[in-house]
């Protein structure tokens, strides 16, 4: 694999399954991500590679449509909450002690090849389900449906905004999440330091210097060493924020021992708490109706 060519949807089942039983058998999206790319040692402008024309990058996009087919194939559950976990099948397949570990591999890619290829029957689509590049046709699963279409959406408002509204955004947010004495700076010559506030966990309280960037890709280790040097001498505990996504070894960076720790909220995070407090983002319940035929039998 060179430059920027990633596995296609397909192959990626395998490394998914896999990462999500090493995390103990349930994981998040981001968790995903995080696992994924060190297994495969996907480089830093491989993580930035954009699908399309964004704002999700081409990796996210592939992961997302993968997690759905495991899930199609019976070897991944997923909450509301976006916690994808092994399923009884997946988690058997995982610890069966008669087959090595290419041997479960196999087992996955044929899985997920015999669901693709009833899906390019169904659909009247001549597909190869052993090519990895080939795109998911009409008939497959979304991605993950209209989750994936909303939050693109919103990132795409969020992408559009002026620096000075997002930075009053991120401070509707913490506010929202609990933050006290939410100040957004807006200095340019503040070192990269966006806002402050004070985070209130019962009787403790704990000052914390946030930035927040739009970005149109990944965030590199770079960016996030330069904001700890803004942080130097401040606070012991910063955000990034962003609407883009963090490469592997920018989230190691930020959790790097010895030094201040860094929460990164990345643009799918960052979906997920607007509408979790209804910043922008209206979720709505349908109501459903059956009627009992033999209620009325029954008079």
């Amino acid at each position: 694999m060179r430059g920027t060519d990633l596995p296609g949807h397909y192959k990626l089942a395998w490394p998914v399954l896999e990462a999500v039983g090493d995390l103990g058998g349930s994981a998040s999206i981001g968790e995903i991500l995080a696992a994924v790319t060190a297994r495969e040692k996907f480089t830093d402008a491989q993580q930035a590679l954009m699908h399309k024309d964004g704002p999700q990058t081409e990796l996210a996009y592939r992961l997302g449509w993968t997690r759905t087919v495991l899930g199609a194939t019976g070897l991944l559950t997923n909450s509301s909450r976006g916690v994808w976990s092994l399923s009884e099948t997946g988690r058997a397949l995982l610890n069966d002690p008669a087959l090595t570990n290419e041997q479960r591999g196999e087992q996955v890619d044929k899985r997920v090849s015999d669901y693709v290829a009833s899906l390019n029957a169904t659909s009247r689509v001549v597909r190869d389900p052993a090519d990895a590049t080939a795109e998911p046709t009409d008939g497959g699963p979304e991605t993950p449906s209209q989750e994936a279409d909303w939050k693109q959406q919103l990132l795409e408002h969020l992408l559009a905004m002026a620096p000075d509204a997002f930075e009053r955004l991120a401070g509707r947010l913490l506010r929202e999440a609990g933050f006290d004495n939410v100040e957004v700076t807006g200095k340019t010559n503040d070192g990269g330091i966006d806002g402050r506030g004070i985070l209130r966990i019962g009787l403790v309280s704990f000052p914390v210097i946030f930035q927040c960037k739009r970005y149109h890709g990944s965030v590199g280790s770079k960016e996030v060493r330069d904001f700890r040097g803004a942080m130097s001498g401040r606070v012991d505990k910063g955000l990034f924020i962003t609407t883009g996504t963090f490469t592997a070894e920018a989230t190691k960076e930020a959790t790097r021992e010895g030094v201040p720790l860094i929460d990164l909220i990345g643009g799918d995070l960052l979906c997920d708490e607007l509408k979790r407090y209804g910043l922008g983002v209206q979720s709505e319940q349908v109501e459903r109706v059956t009627v009992n035929g033999s209620f009325f039998s029954g008079i």
